[in-house]
């Protein structure tokens, strides 16, 4: 019986690419697994068929030859004999789904990587919350922080070995740092028991680090924090974390700001805002006030005649800086009109007779009422 096209086998087009090669195939292994399928007698055959055809299109040399000479580039010896064997049974098609298993779980798994090479561990990212004030956010500054880490010890330099001596492959998982074992179809990986995944052993750990290649330490650092960070900015400091495991690559460190509150302004972005009291005489007559600014100078700002609680003003330029370029934010001075407390008698006689002479001055209170009154007569009806 003519064997079927490999092609055709695992639902693909000549031409397919590596990744379609591996997609078809995966598909194909989940319809066709003879666990999935114990009343289909012919799974396990047709499962054996897209297995072999997938041993050969995903190699780059067995499908060059496959795609000029065919089937028969595997037998009689052409070709090199470097392809399947029909019928090779349960050994050949489990490797092969083997690695699809790892393509799929690999990363997962903590990855293939090739024997003999260090399981250097790379540091932990730390992260240090910094609190300042807004006038420091506002010129931006140089802090020294101390931060607690791990540094690469000095008695070995961060090899984990004592005098010198290098740390050895481990001899259980030949450098891998996992060992497998085979389940059936599958092929599992565990960490090696021996070296914890590192894929070394010491002989001879440093009496300093206990074999760690880092020990305990905390660290000044000077970071400069750049005018206009708010609450919640973050900033990287590439490899000044902690330090990898058997000189593994360091990790960073992340500030995050926290700007405290500030007693005269309330901030919005890049703009600043200021809510100053006046009397009612200013806010009736107008005049000029002298109102504070965060980089520590006075701005004289105008009040309109008969201005109102909430009235605001703008001061251009006098906001934060942007801390990705561009201009400074605007300052908003908003006004808040005080009522006296505790008066005199002589002052509450002249509020009254003032009053009197007022009634027509008040057109907010005029417009309420009158529709107030609107409204009851409009109920009555």
């Amino acid at each position: 019986m003519a064997k079927r096209d490999y092609y055709e086998t695992l639902g693909i087009a000549r031409g397919a690419s590596a990744d379609e090669i591996k997609k078809a195939y995966r598909q194909k292994a989940k319809e066709l697994h003879p666990d999935r399928n114990s009343d289909n007698p012919t799974a396990e055959a047709q499962f054996k068929e897209a297995n072999e055809a997938y041993e050969v299109l995903k190699d780059p040399n067995k499908k060059a030859a496959y795609d000029r000479f065919g089937h028969a580039a595997f037998e009689g010896g052409m070709g090199g004999g470097g392809g399947p064997r029909p019928g090779a049974g349960h050994s050949d098609f489990a490797s092969a789904f083997s690695d699809v298993f790892d393509d799929l779980f690999g990363d997962f798994m903590g990855g293939r990587q090739g024997g003999g090479r260090s399981r250097a561990v790379r540091g932990n990212d730390l992260r240090y919350n910094m609190r300042i004030s807004l006038e420091e956010a506002y010129s931006g500054l140089q802090k020294t922080i101390n931060v607690p880490t791990a540094v690469a010890c000095s008695s070995c330099k961060g090899t984990g070995a004592e005098g010198g001596s290098e740390p050895q492959t481990c001899p259980t998982c030949s450098g891998m740092g996992k060992v497998r074992a085979q389940q059936g179809f599958f092929t599992v990986e565990r960490t090696c028991p021996t070296c914890n995944g590192m894929g070394q052993t010491i002989k001879n750990p440093c009496k300093t680090c206990h074999g760690q290649g880092r020990v305990e330490k905390e660290r000044a650092l000077a970071v400069n924090i750049p005018a206009g960070v708010e609450t919640g900015t973050r900033i990287r400091l590439a490899g000044e974390g902690e330090a990898g495991m058997r000189g593994g690559p360091t990790g960073d460190l992340y500030i995050f700001i926290e700007v405290t509150e500030h007693p005269l302004f309330q901030r919005d972005g890049s703009n600043l805002a200021c809510r100053v009291p006046v009397s009612i005489v200013e806010a009736a007559l107008g005049g000029d006030i002298e109102v504070p600014t965060i980089d520590g100078g006075r701005s004289r700002v105008k009040i309109p005649e008969g201005s109102q609680t909430g009235r605001q003003m703008r001061l251009r330029g006098k906001g934060m800086p942007a801390l990705r370029g561009g201009g400074p934010g605007d300052m908003f001075i908003e006004l808040s009109v005080e009522t006296p407390v505790k008066l005199t008698a002589r002052q509450k006689e002249l509020l009254r007779e003032f009053d009197k002479l007022s009634a027509e001055n008040n057109p907010q209170s005029e417009g309420f009422f009158s529709a107030v009154k609107n409204f009851w007569d409009s109920m009555k009806g």
